[in-house]
């Protein structure tokens, strides 16, 4: 039954607490030593969690690691006085870990040496099976007919000790995250989806890990305020010492300067103390702290030679913007519309996001550059090469080169 674990319109039941109690936090070698033979010696699937302290510290390494296993129980770590779970990774090595949003953790996991071989998302899943609401407070009430407090998600994980309340949140995060996965494993089997979901996953932890971005200053937000290369350089000057302080304070650089503040400063250069305190945002404790850095970033900004300016934009690699595509290549332009209209068509049969059938961005660059012969092998071939799933390049290849012969056959396509 597809998106059909419909509780029957009755209340959820709260889920107030972990079945075996609240478990005591992991914090030595021994303690780690005792989860991982517990661990070893459980049965099935691991539910693994971990929280970190978004916007409360530099980078997103994890501040709690919480795991569940029938036979087992619940294990809450400390990754702070244990930063190493290599041992448990090994004992863990032939289990599927199921995770909810994996994207979200794996990287943070993978820092302390917990690197699942097999998962299962339950968010994906989710996506797959065409639920409305995927967050998983959503999906374990629709899906299981049980309500989670969410209210430490945005919490400041790094606190030492973590207060109770926050443990007993942790522990409920995956006290049903393995039940849940059973019931959308035996959903996606009825849909015709599990083949689907299952390529997902192994894609998900095959992914070698995510490159640095290419000039990260430039997602300072409202940097689309800054009109010319040299107020761009003062906004990457400036990024670039709040980055450091960061780091050296392990803060979250929002914490130290907010990106308003460096597009002021940017917009307004200023030179003087005075006129720095002119911008609001630069009034905080943090900010005021660092003023002659900032000032001095300013400063390096404003002399650099025009051969040391950043470009106004950096040049894609992909192509042009598709609103330029009908002035630039109108038939380009009329093989994205077409395949656009198609996978809208199959997403909506299919009972799933569109982005999930395949990603946007793939379908831009089949169709600025096609296959010389648009062949469904072609299509399928070249969907493949860029990045698609084998379900999601078969799925489309063919819808989109019947799309394309009719195109032909009228006359709309060279």
């Amino acid at each position: 039954m597809e998106a059909g674990g419909d509780t029957g319109g009755t209340a959820p039941s709260p889920l107030l607490e972990p079945r075996e109690g609240i478990p005591p936090v992991v914090a030595d070698d021994a303690g780690l030593d005792r989860v991982i033979a517990a661990f070893a010696a459980g049965s099935g699937p691991v539910a693994v969690d971990a929280e970190r302290a978004s916007g409360y510290r530099y980078g997103q390494r994890a501040y709690l690691v919480q795991l569940r296993r029938r036979g087992a129980g619940t294990a809450l770590i400390d990754p702070v006085a244990c930063p190493n779970l290599n041992d448990l990774n090994r004992a863990l090595a032939d289990t599927e870990m199921v995770l909810h949003a994996a994207n979200q953790d794996l990287p943070c996991l993978a820092e302390i040496g917990l690197i699942p071989r097999r998962l299962f998302d339950t968010e994906l899943a989710g996506r797959l099976l065409g639920y409305p609401r995927v967050g998983l407070g959503a999906m374990v009430e629709t899906v299981l007919g049980f309500s989670l407090e969410k209210g430490h998600s945005a919490a400041d994980w790094s606190t030492r000790p973590l207060p109770t309340d926050w443990l007993r949140y942790a522990a409920l995060d995956v006290e049903l995250l393995v039940e849940l996965r059973n019931a959308l494993h035996a959903e996606l089997l009825e849909a015709g989806k599990l083949e689907w979901a299952l390529e997902e996953f192994e894609a998900i932890a095959e992914a070698p890990p995510k490159q640095p971005r290419t000039d990260p200053w430039r997602r300072t937000s409202g940097i689309h305020r800054v009109r010319n290369r040299r107020a761009l350089a003062i906004v990457r000057e400036v990024w670039e010492t709040r980055e450091r302080i960061a780091q050296e304070l392990d803060l979250s650089p929002g914490r130290v300067l907010p990106d308003t503040a460096i597009v002021d400063m940017a917009v307004t250069q200023p030179r003087t103390m005075a006129e720095l305190f002119t911008i609001a945002a630069v009034k905080g404790r943090n900010a005021r702290r660092y003023t002659t850095q900032w000032l001095r970033a300013v400063s390096k900004g404003r002399q650099l030679p025009d051969s040391g300016l950043p470009e106004q934009n950096l040049p894609g690699d992909g192509p042009p913007p598709a609103h330029r595509w009908a002035e630039r290549d109108p038939e380009a332009a009329a093989r994205l519309s077409s395949a656009r209209t198609v996978v809208a068509a199959l997403a909506d049969a299919h009972n799933l996001p569109s982005e999930n059938l395949v990603q946007p961005d793939f379908i831009r660059r089949l169709c600025w550059a096609p296959p010389e012969q648009p062949t469904p092998e072609a299509i399928r071939a070249e969907l493949r090469r860029l990045g698609a799933r084998p379900w999601q390049a078969a799925l489309v290849s063919v819808s989109v080169a019947k799309a394309w012969t009719r195109m032909e056959t009228k006359g709309e396509l060279a």
